[in-house]
């Protein structure tokens, strides 16, 4: 049985970044405290959030304290030391979601493609890959082009390259920069996604969004996506047994490709809160980051079911080089009825930093097109180029 006192659990949170902060948005009304850890002063979610510990992600003494300090521990931001954090949680006692284990299988997208296929998940072709001609054998196996993967670290896009002949193999393969992967091509229809939750004993999903990206970075979110009723529910199938395959409470975002012939393949998995996500903040019965505190602390989890039709626009920096952020003519998104502005207080802004996003709403009778001609027009009028 949850019982409420004043102060409430604490959650600490490793990263501040826009996330971190709508965590602390969330958490709120429900009477839960958050302290982020973070190595950037002033970090967007340190607005919002009880406490910030300024210190490296992977700083173990940083992470003890912030451990000692909480009830539950989870993180934003796959850069997260998993060693670091079971180190913590078995000696202090606090746990850990989702499972440090659940990190180290997402933090190399090679272990994480092999784990996924053993366990039945449907995923496009894919190789370990070392050198250059490991790269060009791939093309002749798979075709070009290719998509050539940094196992780690990579996230927004980072780390993705597209390898379009054999004579790209090389430039490509430097460019990550370390271990790599390479998957076949997907030839999809639509992008999508499926916003999960996994919580003491249940499990619960957002109806499905379709993602629009350019240059691998995430620009558009639409829900409901634009795809068959069947198309949907076996998107929430892979969904489900992705989750069967995470270990530990929370968020997870399940990225997925949707093919011509309506078959549907895993393209990515994010243990936390995720960018295509945001919509559910006015679009949803509850958002993705409530879900995620309610989560990780073991409560029970809220409904999922959409609130009204809803497009999301990132605002990304429309800049050449990283200058002060300040975003102008933001008068016809205020102005705009069912537009909501999210403004996450980054202070610098660079070219395609994510600083914002923008939700549009609808009634049900409003089609999701109508809905994201409003969104890319409300998109269009803002600028960081004074």
């Amino acid at each position: 049985m949850t019982t409420l006192r004043t102060p409430g659990p604490t959650v600490g949170v490793v990263g501040g970044g826009q996330l971190g902060r709508m965590l602390a948005e969330a958490a709120a009304p429900l009477g839960v405290e958050l302290i982020v850890l973070d190595p950037t002063e002033d970090c967007p979610a340190s607005l919002v959030a009880r406490d910030q510990i300024v210190a490296d992600f992977d700083d173990e003494a940083a992470i003890r304290d912030l451990a000692a300090r909480a009830d539950v521990l989870t993180f934003e931001i796959e850069l997260a030391d998993q060693d670091v954090l079971e180190r913590v949680s078995e000696e202090t006692g606090t746990p850990v979601h989702p499972d440090p284990e659940t990190l180290e299988t997402i933090h190399d997208k090679l272990v994480q493609k092999r784990e996924l296929e053993a366990a039945g998940v449907p995923v496009p072709p894919f190789r370990a890959v070392e050198d250059v001609d490991d790269v060009r054998e791939a093309i002749d196996d798979y075709g070009a082009p290719v998509m050539l993967k940094a196992r780690t670290g990579g996230y927004d896009g980072r780390g993705n390259v597209p390898v379009e002949s054999k004579d790209d193999a090389a430039p490509a393969l430097e460019s990550v920069a370390g271990p790599a992967m390479v998957e076949s091509f997907v030839d999809f229809e639509r992008e999508l996604s499926v916003i999960a939750v996994k919580g003491d004993d249940e499990i619960a999903a957002f109806p499905i969004g379709e993602n629009v990206h350019v240059d691998e970075i995430l620009r558009e979110t639409i829900v409901p996506a634009r795809s068959s009723d069947a198309v949907a529910e076996r998107a929430r199938e892979v969904a489900a047994d992705v989750l069967e395959v995470m270990d530990g409470r929370g968020v997870y975002g399940i990225e997925l490709f949707e093919t011509s012939a309506g078959e549907i393949l895993l393209n990515e998995i994010a243990p936390r809160p995720h960018n295509s996500g945001h919509w559910t903040i006015e679009g949803a019965r509850s958002s993705q980051f409530e879900q995620h505190v309610r989560a990780v602390l073991g409560w029970p989890l809220a409904s999922t079911d959409l609130r009204s039709p809803t497009v999301m626009t990132n605002l990304l920096g429309d800049v050449d080089e990283e200058r002060e952020a300040e975003l102008e003519d933001v008068d016809r998104i205020l102005e705009t009825p069912g537009a909501h502005l999210h403004w996450y207080g980054k202070r610098q802004v660079r070219p395609l930093r994510k600083m914002g996003h923008v939700t549009v709403t609808g009634e049900d009778e409003v089609g999701v097109d109508d809905l994201l001609e409003t969104a890319r027009e409300l998109e269009a009028a803002v600028t960081f180029r004074s």
